[in-house]
């Protein structure tokens, strides 16, 4: 069943005010880890999402009001190519942004979908962290500026005593070697619809990757959401890692004892919560894309 698009009509006053305050939002996050860029200095918590992922800083600060809206006394150039100018106003080409992505969105709706039905788990405890590092010499440690918590040996045996349930197949991907067979799953990319699920700080983390792939068929207000709780989720990631990083402000969760996997739980179900608002927000807007005519 397909749909006309709704209008929405902003004019200058409304649709600058929505874009001042999402650029006043993310220079909150982006300013800082500009000036480490300049200087040439590493964040291992506050620069993985411009890392690992692969929107650009320029790319989140641009802001798109996305489909269906009309932009009174805009110029087209001020937001890029997929823009143009009508006798009223600049809207997006949603029609030709669509023919270009219409793989990509049903792809993505399908993953949501499937992770959204499934039943969250949450025991995990973050050791997808420790498997990363597992056997490793401190040479080979990707965050190796910073000490371990535990000696190598230890760390290595709280992996072997937890054992890893990790869903994620873009986690499951940076295990070192011998940490891969400890694993209870062997996920894989063409696996991913079947494994993943909605208690995974991972899956979750990636809500931000899904609505910066769907731009600027959603309004960047929904990316910077996502954005946001990917932050924090990579904060709670890094302080139940074997990483000590107390120095830069992060006191450990220490998922080794039983009061440390209690407080990891507790944060992963608020982060599971928050992540059923946005996994849903995106499925309505591809929702949306699909049904439009």
């Amino acid at each position: 069943m397909t749909a006309a698009l709704a209008r929405t009509v902003l004019d200058a006053a409304q649709w600058q005010a929505r874009r001042r305050a999402h650029e006043q939002r993310v220079d909150v996050w982006l300013t800082p880890h500009l000036t480490r860029r300049r200087r040439g200095e590493r964040h291992p918590v506050a620069d993985f999402l411009f890392t690992y992922y692969s929107h650009r800083p320029a790319q989140l600060r641009r802001w798109h009001p996305g489909p269906g809206v009309e932009l009174r006394d805009a110029d087209p150039a001020e937001f890029g190519r997929d823009y143009h100018a009508g006798t009223a106003g600049v809207t997006l080409d949603t029609d030709g942004v669509r023919a270009r992505r219409g793989e990509s969105i049903a792809w993505i709706r399908s993953l949501l979908t499937a992770t959204r039905g499934r039943a969250p788990h949450f025991g995990c405890f973050g050791m997808h962290e420790w498997a990363m590092v597992y056997r490793q010499t401190r040479e080979e440690l990707r965050h190796n500026a910073w000490p371990l918590r535990l000696s190598t040996e230890r760390t290595a045996a709280v992996v072997e005593e937890r054992g890893v349930r990790c869903s994620h197949f873009d986690a499951f991907r940076f295990f070192t070697a011998p940490a891969r067979p400890l694993n209870v799953l062997s996920p894989t990319r063409e696996t991913q619809h079947a494994h993943e699920q909605p208690g995974c700080l991972h899956a979750n983390m990636d809500l931000y990757k899904w609505a910066y792939k769907l731009s600027p068929l959603v309004p960047s207000e929904l990316v910077a959401d996502a954005f946001d709780l990917a932050r924090d989720i990579r904060t709670l990631d890094m302080r139940a890692s074997p990483y000590d990083l107390t120095a830069l402000g992060y006191p450990p969760v220490r998922i080794e004892t039983g009061e440390g996997r209690h407080e990891y739980v507790r944060a992963q179900r608020s982060f599971a919560e928050r992540a059923i608002v946005l996994r849903t927000r995106l499925v309505a807007e591809c929702d949306r894309l699909v049904s439009i005519s």
